[in-house]
């Protein structure tokens, strides 16, 4: 079979955030399926393209907000209002109508569209009515927009964000019922989106590569405690802030712990066994440099790909129920605690046992499997459904 992937951004050889680990993942398993997959979208500015040969690009365009200016985010504001469309999808404008349309034109014939989250699909959803059509639905945008509104610290803000969630709201609406089948990332997200039926909706359990991690191998951690993320996102930044103050003051002050990821502000007032080190070459890299992981996600929808990264790499972790969502089967050496005392006390217990010397990292595969052919399996029903209407 024949699909489009219509996507905000292309997937690029060396994914980085979770929106870009699961394009490609999600391309990649379609293909190891047999399927030929066509790719329309924007590539963000520095990025290479996966498959330069089956991807039509829109142009380069960088999409978040923390790495432009405010001229750039006062003329999106403004395209927003404009088109009476959220933010996030008035972005997509960079392209024209004709200029999609003549993507679609040259890549056809095709047998089916995957509509990949809102942004690009919502800005210009007529031109998908008349093919059949998959959504894949990356987080519930109206509701982390909500979510947003209701922690955020001005009027203005608050404003916007009520603005983005109601608007969304209505994409998200019209993208379910244009879909022949909706996939989420999980499945509480399935009700949320009002598509909770398995005639209408399925879960894609995520792998951060198709390709099975490396074998466990023997580690020399750097730290006792850390955490990586991009903190520059609303719902991740909620998280960190309840780890630091809220869980730090309850671990031992010879605990040494970093935090890796871009930060717009370092958090002032920090334990001096805290370190902040920015964003790090490599992902991977830092979380084997750690002896136990907190997955720290208090809000959000969707699934935490780090949550993902982490428990393929076999690393032990400490884990909301929030950073769990839409994984049916965390490892082993996973635990799972909400309240403050239990997650520091897990972390306690675990940083000690392996300073002592105990091997507590399991072998990843396993669940790389079981993620990877749970993400074929649930593909498999959405393209039966998308072949019979």
């Amino acid at each position: 079979m024949h699909l489009v992937f219509v996507t905000s951004l292309v997937p690029v050889t060396e994914p980085r955030s979770g929106y870009d680990i699961a394009n490609r993942v999600i391309v990649d398993a379609l293909r190891l399926m047999g399927h030929h997959v066509s790719v329309i979208g924007f590539l963000q500015p520095g990025a290479a393209v996966a498959d330069r040969d089956n991807t039509v690009l829109l142009g380069e365009l960088e999409v978040t907000n923390a790495k432009v200016g405010a001229a750039q985010k006062l003329r999106w504001l403004a395209s927003a209002f404009r088109h009476g469309e959220p933010v996030s999808v008035a972005k997509m404008h960079a392209a024209s109508r004709g200029q999609l349309r003549q993507a679609l034109a040259s890549v056809g014939p095709f047998d089916g569209i995957v509509l990949n989250s809102v942004q690009l699909p919502g800005a210009f959803l007529d031109l998908f009515s008349s093919s059949p059509c998959l959504y894949v639905a990356h987080n519930v945008e109206a509701a982390s927009a909500a979510q947003n509104a209701s922690t955020a610290g001005s009027p203005s803000s608050r404003f916007l964000f009520s603005r983005e969630a109601r608007l969304l709201r209505d994409v998200e609406t019209r993208l379910c019922a244009l879909a022949n089948h909706v996939f989420t990332l999980a499945d509480a997200d399935r009700a949320a989106l009002g598509v909770p039926g398995p005639d209408r909706s399925g879960v894609l359990p995520l792998v951060t590569s198709i390709e099975p991690p490396a074998p466990p191998a023997s580690r020399a951690p750097e730290f006792d405690v850390g955490l990586v993320g991009s903190w520059t996102w609303a719902a991740n930044r909620a998280g960190l802030d309840w780890f630091l103050e809220r869980i730090v003051p309850r671990l031992p002050s010879d605990f040494k712990i970093a935090v890796a990821g871009g930060l717009e502000d370092t958090p002032a007032g920090m334990s001096a066994n805290v370190g902040f080190l920015g964003r790090v070459p490599d992902a991977r890299d830092f979380v084997r440099s750690v002896r136990v992981v907190p997955l720290v996600s208090r809000v959000g929808t969707g699934v935490q790909l780090k949550s993902i990264e982490t428990f393929e790499l076999g690393i032990p972790a400490v884990a909301t129920r929030s950073s769990v969502r839409g994984i049916a089967e965390p490892p082993a050496n996973c635990r799972v605690a909400d309240d403050d005392a239990g997650f520091a006390e897990a972390l306690i217990d675990l940083v000690n046992r392996a300073r002592s010397g105990e091997n507590l990292d399991v072998d990843g595969r396993a669940f790389h499997e079981s993620q990877l052919n749970g993400l074929t399996a649930a593909l498999a029903i959405g393209i039966e459904r998308l072949s019979h209407g």
